[in-house]
């Protein structure tokens, strides 16, 4: 492992574990019936397979969405649920790619015809030690973290973006969630604005999430004039989830003592269910601010180089750009 990133893992695990020995902050139940909700990256076990689950049993009408086998994940989630609350559909979507993407904003726009939330949960963390020299990239060529939790995160919301104002004006009230993450303070500005090089998988991580914020501001500045419309960014919390767990498991060399590093890591890091309180809180929420950064189910303080509203304009005008290419 890189000597380097040691510091901030140490650190961020101090953090957390002092999280775990105080109070959690929890969301309160909200009657969500007549709400239509997509949560992206809901595998099970996963943080956001307890956000979906959560919000139906809250009475939302919620899509989960996996980048495969949607009938186990559909028949898991239904049977947690069981016969209260409202209703779980899963459907495949893999935001590395175009055609599925697409394919899927298609298959809602025909199924259910309004969205009133949001959320983009689904990322990778690729490399979870860093112990790799080749930079992963996606079938188009684009580096594999940029591609699936940036570039396809802001296609599937441009695509759905006239669903949810239009539920927005009818209801008055639409939300776009980036589920970002604390590393996005590993992120810079310069370099979202330049030629993707070779990065360490962290910084990878956390330009990709330094972009999620960025694109929720921009997305409010220019949606959210009526206040029906909201866009705003959230960290979780550092969660063991399938994130951690399997990035450990694609370790060949690691994988015979892998118990040794999951067992500390389950005691320092979230579980999904702890993770999952403060989207549910932004989703449901009738006083969360579009535009904000939150943390722990409040309004927190992003990286300096968040705030940088002429960076987020110029990283929007390149994001359709790249949408516009064929």
């Amino acid at each position: 492992m890189a000597s380097t990133h040691l510091p901030t893992m140490i650190r961020d695990g101090a953090l957390h574990l002092a999280r775990l020995l105080g109070p959690k902050p929890m969301a309160k139940p909200v009657d969500m019936t007549g709400r239509q909700v997509i949560v992206t990256g809901t595998s099970e076990g996963s943080m956001g397979y307890m956000v979906a689950l959560q919000l139906a049993r809250w009475g939302a009408q919620v899509v989960a969405t996996g980048r495969s086998d949607a009938d186990s994940l559909q028949q898991a989630l239904r049977a947690e649920l069981g016969t209260g609350g409202g209703s779980l559909t899963a459907r495949t979507l893999d935001l590395a790619d175009r055609d599925s993407v697409s394919a899927f904003a298609d298959w809602y726009r025909e199924r259910f015809g309004a969205l009133h939330v949001l959320i983009n949960n689904a990322g990778i963390l690729h490399d979870l030690l860093a112990l790799r020299r080749q930079v992963e990239r996606s079938a188009d060529g684009v580096e594999i973290h940029w591609r699936i939790n940036y570039l396809g995160t802001f296609h599937l919301t441009s695509l759905l973006l006239p669903l949810l104002i239009d539920s927005a004006e009818a209801d008055g009230d639409a939300r776009v969630l980036n589920v970002t993450s604390h590393q996005h303070v590993r992120g810079r500005n310069d370099r979202l604005l330049a030629a993707f090089a070779n990065h360490n998988p962290w910084d990878a991580y956390g330009q990709s999430k330094l972009a999620l914020i960025h694109m929720a501001q921009a997305l409010h500045r220019r949606h959210g004039g009526t206040g029906h419309f909201r866009a705003l960014s959230l960290h979780p919390g550092s969660v063991y989830t399938n994130l951690v767990a399997g990035g450990l498991e694609s370790y060949s060399r690691v994988r015979p003592i892998q118990w040794l590093m999951a067992a500390p890591a389950k005691v320092a890091l979230l579980s999904p269910l702890q993770g999952a309180q403060t989207t549910l809180f932004c989703a449901t929420d009738a006083d969360v601010q579009g535009g904000r950064y939150y943390d722990r189910c409040a309004v927190s303080q992003p990286s300096a180089d968040a705030l940088d509203a002429s960076v987020a304009e110029r990283l929007w005008a390149l994001s359709e750009g790249w949408l516009a290419q064929p």
